[in-house]
C-alpha cells in the first residue's frame, strides 16, 4: 500500500458515514484524486479547517491498487481564502475550486490547471479585488480547456475590437467567435446568432488578462458595467461547455448584484 505525500488543491468535500468525508483534491503531479478522511466531520478532527474549498495543502495518502479512492492520512493547510480580508472570499473560493473540479479529468497530471488554481489563491488571499479576479480566473480557464474565442479581432472584418470606433464585441455563440458591433449591426446580421455584448473596455481587459499575473489583476481596471459585460459573456460559455451551469454561480451572481 504505497504512501504518497504531495502538495494539493482541496477542490469538494461531501459527507460520509456517520464521521467520515469523501474529499476531491488537485495534485500537481499526480492530477485529481478522491479519497476517504476518516473523522473528519468530529469537533475535534485532526484534519481542523485544512479541508475548506481552495486551500492549498500538504497531504499525504496512502493507495491501494484497483481501488478509486484513496485514504487521507495528513492534510496540513498551507495557504487558505480564509486568510483574506474579504468576507466573500470563500464563495468565490468555492466558485474557484468547483469550475477546477470540472475541468481536471481523474488521475492525469494537471499541472498547469494547478498552477492556475494556486496562483489565484495567493491573489485572493493577498486581497486582489474578487470581481476582478473571477473574471481573470473564468477567461484563463476557459483558455486553458480551448474553448474561449479570440477575442482581439473581429471574426469578420479583422477590426481590433478594442477599438472604440468598432463599438465593442458581441458573442456569436453558435460560431464561437466575437464579432464587433458594427458587423453585428450590419445590414445583413444573421438572425438569432448574437449572444451577450461586449464593452470596448471589456475587451481590454482580456488583453491585460492575458498578459499578466492574478496578483496584478486590480492594475487592469474593470468597471462595474464592463464586468457585467463579462460576466455574462463568461457565464454563456462556461454553461455551454460544461453543459450545465455550475452550482456556486448562482450564490455569486447573488453576491455581485
Amino acid at each position: 500500500m504505497p504512501l504518497h505525500t504531495a502538495e494539493a488543491l482541496i477542490l469538494r468535500t461531501y459527507k460520509l458515514g456517520e464521521a467520515d468525508r469523501i474529499v476531491v483534491f488537485l495534485t500537481r503531479d499526480r492530477g485529481k484524486r478522491r479519497g476517504v478522511a476518516r473523522g473528519a466531520r468530529r469537533s475535534r478532527s485532526r484534519f481542523g479547517g485544512a479541508l475548506e474549498p481552495l486551500t492549498r495543502v500538504g497531504v499525504t495518502y496512502f493507495e491501494r491498487e484497483g481501488r478509486d479512492l484513496v485514504t487521507l492520512d495528513y492534510a496540513e493547510a498551507e495557504r487558505s481564502p480564509l486568510s483574506s480580508s474579504d468576507p466573500a472570499a470563500c464563495v468565490y473560493a468555492e466558485y474557484f475550486a468547483e469550475l477546477i473540479d470540472e475541468s481536471a479529468p481523474e488521475g492525469d497530471p494537471g499541472e498547469t490547471l494547478y498552477r492556475l488554481g494556486v496562483s489565484t489563491l495567493d491573489a485572493l488571499a493577498s486581497g486582489a479585488p474578487a470581481r476582478e479576479l473571477a473574471r481573470y480566473f473564468e477567461y484563463w480557464l476557459l483558455r486553458l480547456q480551448g474553448v474561449y474565442p479570440p477575442h482581439r479581432v473581429c471574426a469578420r472584418c479583422g477590426h481590433g475590437l478594442d477599438d472604440d470606433r468598432q463599438g465593442g464585441a458581441g458573442l456569436v455563440p453558435a460560431d464561437s467567435c466575437f464579432v464587433c458591433r458594427r458587423c453585428l449591426d450590419s445590414a445583413h446580421p444573421r438572425p438569432g446568432t448574437a449572444g451577450p455584448l461586449l464593452s470596448c473596455e471589456a475587451v481590454r481587459f482580456l488583453r491585460g488578462a492575458a498578459a499578466v499575473a492574478p496578483e496584478r489583476v486590480a492594475e487592469l481596471g474593470l468597471g462595474e458595467s464592463a464586468g457585467r459585460d463579462l460576466a455574462l459573456v463568461h457565464g454563456v460559455l462556461i454553461a455551454s461547455h460544461f453543459e450545465r451551469e455550475p452550482r456556486s454561480v448562482r450564490v455569486l451572481r447573488d453576491l455581485e448584484q
